[in-house]
């Protein structure tokens, strides 16, 4: 660990939640150890002894507060993912999440951006706040040259993925959205016609977060919820609980939207650090 990223570390935290707060957003504490994560293929949650699960994010337990009638909320905790370790990768992760009712990815879009120029001026101004944005479709055309939205290469559309298109975003430089997947990598987004309302902002090619237009259709949720766990079990992982509280919730939260930001990531992006293990306590 490097003792002066800390301290700047803390001081990066502490503008982030002023910059909520300034904004009218509730900062909210939800459960570390849950007992029913969303099931994701590729995302597996450390298992507890006593029961239940170390959170990868919080973001259902964040949605049902939005079903329940708060607004605007953000919150700032310990995330857990097993078997990741690496230089921009660790078992237990910082993340921010914040969500809005009546709002859609753009919003949030609008959101990360405003916080990254805030951060960028206080923190490494000399670098610069520029942002880009290419869709999914354009940067397999472009840079991998077929078409996800006719090829349903799940396999192919991971490799490409990791080979083609972030060194090509990386190449772009500064912030770059990448806008509007195809509907089955939608995961929990809401669909418009055939592209799912999702983007990934990266930043100098590093994935910094995640955001969702929230699908809020109880049917739809719990049927991908069903064909990820039988991905899961094809696999050989574990096969989490479904969260029928959220399920029965999500009609509740209307139009929404949200975003999962790793805030090890985002200070190593401000302090140019290559390592996780220097900007964070091991």
């Amino acid at each position: 660990m490097n003792i002066a990223a800390l301290l700047k570390r803390a001081r990066i935290v502490s503008r982030i939640r002023s910059f909520f707060d300034e904004r009218g957003f509730i900062e909210v504490e939800t459960p570390v150890r849950i007992a029913a994560p969303a099931p994701e293929t590729n995302i597996d949650c450390p298992p507890v002894a006593t029961g239940g699960f170390l959170r990868a994010s919080p973001e259902l337990q964040m949605k049902k507060l939005l079903a329940l009638g708060m607004e605007k909320i953000y919150q700032i905790g310990p995330c857990f993912r097993d078997g990741e370790k690496g230089s921009r990768h660790n078992p237990e992760f910082t993340m921010i999440e914040w969500y809005r009712r009546d709002s859609s990815y753009l919003n949030i879009k609008d959101d990360i951006t405003e916080l990254m120029r805030t951060l960028l001026a206080e923190f490494a101004p000399e670098l610069e706040a520029r942002f880009q944005e290419i869709t999914v479709c354009e940067a397999y055309l472009k840079y991998a040259h077929w078409d996800p939205w006719i090829e349903n290469d799940h396999d192919r559309f991971d490799f490409d993925m990791a080979t083609k298109i972030e060194p090509a975003i990386k190449a772009m430089g500064g912030g770059v959205f990448l806008m509007d997947y195809p509907p089955w990598a939608a995961s929990l987004s809401r669909l418009r016609g055939d592209v799912a309302e999702r983007w990934e902002l990266y930043w100098n090619g590093v994935e910094l977060a995640n955001c969702f237009s929230e699908l809020n259709d109880s049917k739809e949720q719990l049927k991908r919820f069903e064909i990820a766990r039988e991905e899961r079990r094809e696999l050989g992982e574990a096969d989490y609980p479904i969260d029928m509280e959220f399920i029965n919730s999500v009609e509740a939260m209307g139009l929404a939207s949200g975003v999962a930001l790793g805030i090890d990531r985002l200070v190593m992006a401000l302090l140019n650090i290559s390592d996780i293990s220097l900007v964070r306590v091991l």
